[in-house]
């Protein structure tokens, strides 16, 4: 199974179905709390440019917002 890690904050929408997709298909994954832990939000625009969540890190992909089929894709399901 890769390693997933999820970059969000409690009130991203995105973020949330982002979660259930994970949960609902048993993929384990490393949630980051951007909106409380600095070095993890700083890894997360380092990596992706972005400021906004979600961002996903699918082993060395990193995938910026909910993307259900790159996700998909990546994790074989």
């Amino acid at each position: 199974m890769p390693k997933v890690i999820i970059y969000s904050t409690p009130s991203c929408v995105f973020c949330k179905m982002a979660k259930a997709y994970f949960q609902a298909n048993n993929v384990a994954f490393e949630e980051k709390d951007v909106s409380v832990d600095i070095p993890a939000q700083k890894r997360m625009i380092d990596i992706s440019g972005q400021m906004g969540v979600p961002v996903i890190e699918v082993d060395d992909k990193i995938i910026i917002g909910f993307d259900k089929a790159k996700l998909a894709q990546l994790l074989k399901i």
